[in-house]
């Protein structure tokens, strides 16, 4: 892959991923509002609460990156405070830790593991799906406003991967690994 594709990739997946983040925000504020505020701030209101919600929702979507980026969107747009997104940005961690054990539980089939079903390119084929049905065929704003958030998601995910296979040739480059290793800590 030539340098010209590879920041041509990176750079679309970053509009991707941003546009991603913006739909999904501004469907969830359509959708919500106040309600999802108020539940936010229930499940939120102590940090085990947040670590506990955090880990949960690592474990089902896999991604602590989605997981962050959905709280940097909540932190934004004001439906939840820094304090409270610290939580389940910790929370976040310990679900990928989970994701890791579950991904192990595709070894034991062989080929056909738990981790194929659950893999996050099946999540985010089937959450566009559904979102593009809902905002297609429905008739009411509420239906297609959480096709929004679902279509949002999943465009924010096809970013995440489009940046990631971007950059993936560069773990091969000596040059790369090079500079990466070059600094040392001083102390």
């Amino acid at each position: 892959m030539g340098i010209f594709s590879m920041i041509l990739s990176l750079l679309s997946g970053v509009a991707l991923f941003l546009f991603g983040m913006s739909l999904m925000g501004d469907g969830l504020k359509m959708v919500a509002g106040n309600k999802l505020e108020a539940f936010l701030y229930r499940m939120t209101n102590t940090p085990l609460k947040g670590v506990a919600l955090g880990t949960g929702v690592t474990s089902v979507i896999q991604s602590s990156s989605a997981t962050t980026v959905m709280v940097i969107g909540f932190v934004n747009s004001g439906m939840m405070k820094l304090k409270q997104a610290i939580g389940i940005i910790m929370g976040a961690n310990i679900g990928t830790s989970i994701t890791g054990w579950i991904l192990c539980l595709s070894y034991i089939d062989g080929k056909n593991g738990i981790a194929k079903i659950l893999s996050t390119a099946t999540i985010t084929a089937v959450v566009a799906i559904i979102g593009i049905i809902l905002r297609m065929a429905c008739k009411r704003s509420v239906h297609k406003n959480i096709g929004n958030i679902m279509l949002g998601f999943a465009i924010l995910m096809t970013g995440m991967q489009t940046m990631s296979g971007a950059v993936s040739p560069l773990k091969d480059s000596p040059t790369f690994t090079n500079m990466l290793t070059m600094f040392s800590n001083p102390l």
